[in-house]
């Protein structure tokens, strides 16, 4: 079980259209395909998606450091030792999704070593997650018409609502319109990739209160420490935490501040590891948790969905994994499906990720 290879390799794949928020907008899934091999013949694989705007990562950087500095610190080192890798990981400061995806690759070696699936490692709660879609910022009649084709050709009917641009009421009337379309049986969140301010949150707030709103998500930055728990203390819809809580010391922060009422996992940025931490966190606080989406493709999806499959707590509400129906293509040689608004966890051993090598071949972009 040893390390003896750790693979990065770029690859490029084009949006159908892009995807567009508070913080920036991605038209092109710029990521790293993660593959750790070990002395028994077993490769793990993950990806990492890089987003300057909200981690300050990029591919190359990615790339960088776990080439320079992290493989040098866990070659040759069994793959069993999790918290060992961890904790010289942890040594480099930032770099999230970098770390998530080894400690992703990790998982799935040592799911295959053992002929289970992550999910079974993890806890095996259940073997499907429910669906959530992430709907971007568009003129509101095309985000209704986004959202009426998922629930149409997916039986998707959870959404989150991507809001944040000024003036606020744009949000506000694109939010009603989905209502309106939608009807009262589907669920809508709202996130603001903190781009109001707790003045404007709180205005929004105010006149969605009478659209059912389940939460919404990071409002406003988490440097606004007093207007984000005012906001928290005068919101009749619970506020969740994302980019604010990437790591446990994070989530204690915002939730012993009152600045948020749960928190959004992503595995993409906290791997399997550190993301049971903070979902046994919040258990043991009595918080609720959503499963997030970094805009992750098929393999970063079927992660999420494997580790949310894991716990009641994260199999509670739908999770946000359909994101790469916007993608022009992935490299999955077994397409991730979702079907009646939800998606199967697979029951192959490890995280059941099989690359298509000529895909891999046609979209990276080191040859």
């Amino acid at each position: 079980m040893k390390i003896t290879r750790i693979e990065t390799i770029p690859f490029a794949i084009p949006y159908r259209k892009a995807l567009r928020f508070a913080s920036g907008e991605v038209g092109t899934a710029e990521h790293v395909l993660v593959r750790v091999h070990t002395e028994d013949g077993i490769t793990g694989t993950a990806e990492a998606p890089p987003r300057p705007f909200t981690y300050g990562e990029t591919q190359a950087s990615i790339i960088a450091v776990i080439d320079t500095v992290f493989a040098p610190q866990i070659l040759g080192e069994s793959a069993l030792r999790r918290e060992a890798i961890w904790s010289r990981l942890a040594r480099t400061v930032g770099n999230p999704t970098a770390k998530a995806a080894l400690d992703m690759a990790l998982w799935d070696v040592i799911g295959q070593s053992l002929g289970v699936s992550v999910t079974e490692l993890l806890g095996g709660f259940t073997d499907r997650m429910r669906v959530a879609h992430m709907v971007g910022f568009a003129p509101a009649a095309e985000m209704v018409a986004e959202a009426e084709k998922l629930r149409a050709e997916y039986g998707i009917t959870a959404f989150k609502v991507k809001v944040g641009r000024r003036p606020y009421r744009d949000d506000v009337e694109a939010t009603r319109a989905l209502r309106e379309a939608l009807g009262e049986d589907v669920e809508l969140y709202i996130d603001g990739n903190r781009g109001w301010t707790a003045a404007e949150s709180a205005r929004a707030l105010r006149e969605l209160e009478d659209v059912g709103l389940t939460f919404a998500e990071e409002l406003c930055p988490a440097d606004d420490v007093l207007g984000r728990r005012w906001l928290a203390e005068h919101s009749s819809i619970p506020l969740y935490a994302d980019e604010s809580a990437t790591r446990p010391a994070e989530v204690t922060r915002e939730l012993l501040a009152g600045a948020a009422h749960g928190v959004s996992v992503k595995t993409a940025r906290t791997g399997f590891t550190q993301s049971q931490r903070i979902v046994h966190q919040c258990e043991g606080l009595g918080v609720d948790v959503v499963m997030g989406n970094q805009i992750d493709g098929q393999i970063g999806s079927l992660c999420s969905a494997a580790f949310g499959a894991a716990f009641p707590t994260t199999a509670r509400r739908p999770a946000e994994l359909s994101n790469f129906l916007d993608m022009t293509d992935d490299l999955l040689a077994e397409p991730l499906r979702i079907e009646n608004g939800t998606v199967r966890v697979r029951a192959a051993a490890g995280l059941g990720i099989e690359i298509d090598d000529h895909k891999l071949k046609h979209y990276r972009q080191d040859t």
